[in-house]
């Protein structure tokens, strides 16, 4: 192993004494309905999650960062596109109009997916000199055979596709290689011998491990903790006195944490960590349905903090995330930033961060703020909407933030520098603030094909 390492490091370190630096390999690891309070960096209690607080060490932790929605298929829009959900292609898991028609199980669904007119950060990536690859879970093609990873800027892909039912689960008995489907022979007639997160982290360490020599984007998109809870074991948790799925759930994160420990691990290993830069991010709030059973596993774990709501909820606790980055000898360790941020930041950062040209979009560059995390912002318009059960409507501005039920409903707001947990709706005290809002809204959203206003 250390013979390896020393045939990785030698030209880094020869491209440091010239005074050169190749561009850094960015890595964006992405938890599926972890909550704001589901990791102990941000408050977690009852478990542990030594390698995410290990990534806050040495990095920067976001105590005000946002998801692109709060569901996963629009959210990995967002973060892919650039576009916030009055722009981008996915709004919602189903779609209104045009997209395709599929079955999830027995159910008829329509799901829009990405287009050719569709451009990811991937994509620019790869136009940059990067080698891009996403493990895990895409979300972004609905029923459309076009709309796979490796259309959309990805030149590795290994995971899963909505369409392809047997690529589904965490003990699926098959998976994606690029556009191939191979066999996972332990999981084959319903057995349970590979999970896959074991395989997803499995696939990030030989990824890294085979890409030393050329700036990489390796998007590593982990399916848990999100429904149903199911793990090979309670982990650190057997002797708990805690129900089943409460033990389930902590040994899905830990072994979520395992993955991302084995990822940091692993660049290390190979003489990159002051060549990478590390994101660690959920795609939405916790609890994947609104049953009895998974309200009760996160609220035993408080996986929401003091922030109201759930996944599907425009409030603070369907959106507001666990955002971590790293990257030693550049961002300083343990800092925190109160800079209110969102998916939508991850293209223009990441373009920044590779040196490549800009593209229009609704995020900013987070470079400056990774870099100083001391760095106060200027206020600025978060936007979001969603489509499921009925139509809402969200902004973030400055302490600010508003909220709306349906199309025509008044908008609620909220000041979260005094109540975060937005508990008080101080409209009638603040009209003006409304009305800027309201006006903000309606230059934001605009109708698409998948999502059309009604007549």
């Amino acid at each position: 192993m250390a013979a390896v390492a020393s045939t990785v490091v030698s030209p880094l370190a020869q491209a440091g004494a010239t005074g050169s630096r190749r561009k850094p390999n960015i890595i964006f690891i992405l938890a599926d309905d972890m909550g704001y309070g589901d990791t102990s960096v941000y408050g977690q209690k009852k478990f542990k999650t030594p390698h995410i607080d290990r990534l806050a060490a040495e990095g920067v932790r976001f105590t005000q960062a946002y998801a692109g929605a709060p569901v996963c298929a629009p959210s990995r829009s967002v973060l892919m596109t650039g576009l916030n959900t009055g722009h981008t292609r996915v709004r919602d898991n189903f779609a209104l109009a045009g997209g395709k028609v599929g079955f999830k199980g027995k159910e008829e669904i329509r799901r829009a997916s990405l287009t050719d007119a569709d451009h990811t950060v991937a994509e620019f990536l790869a136009q940059n000199s990067y080698d891009t690859a996403l493990l895990g879970k895409w979300h972004l093609d609905g029923y459309d055979p076009a709309a796979i990873p490796t259309r959309h800027g990805f030149q590795t892909f290994k995971g899963w596709l909505t369409q392809t039912g047997s690529t589904q689960g965490y003990y699926a008995a098959q998976r994606y290689h690029n556009t191939d489907l191979v066999d996972v022979p332990e999981n084959a007639g319903g057995k349970q011998g590979r999970y896959g997160t074991t395989i997803v982290t499995e696939d990030a360490v030989d990824y890294i491990a085979g890409h030393a020599d050329k700036p990489f984007f390796l998007y590593v998109a982990y399916d848990a903790p999100h429904s149903p809870y199911l793990a090979p074991d309670f982990g650190s948790y057997v002797n708990e006195p805690w129900d089943d799925d409460e033990k389930t759930y902590a040994s899905m994160i830990e072994h979520l944490d395992n993955g991302v420990g084995a990822i940091l691990d692993a660049v290390k290993s190979s003489g990159l960590d002051q060549d990478t830069v590390i994101f660690f991010a959920s795609d939405n709030g916790p609890r994947s349905e609104p049953t009895p059973q998974q309200t009760k596993v996160v609220n035993f774990f408080d996986s929401n903090g003091i922030l109201h709501g759930y996944k599907r909820d425009v409030y603070e606790g369907g959106i507001r995330d666990p955002f971590i980055a790293c990257w030693p000898g550049h961002i300083p360790a343990g800092s925190v930033s109160d800079v209110p941020i969102f998916f939508a930041d991850f293209m223009p950062t990441a373009l920044a961060l590779a040196g490549a040209p800009s593209r229009p979009g609704d995020g900013v560059n987070l470079k400056p703020f990774l870099l100083d995390p001391r760095l106060k912002g200027k206020d600025r318009f978060l936007y979001w909407e969603f489509y499921e059960p009925s139509f809402e409507q969200a902004v973030r501005w400055g302490q600010w933030k508003a909220v709306r039920h349906g199309r025509k409903g008044p908008l609620e707001l909220y000041n979260l520098s005094r109540d975060p947990s937005e508990t008080i709706n101080v409209a009638a005290q603040h009209p003006e603030i409304v009305d800027r809002i309201e006006r903000y809204i309606k230059e934001t959203h605009t109708p698409s094909p998948e999502y059309p206003d009604p007549v």
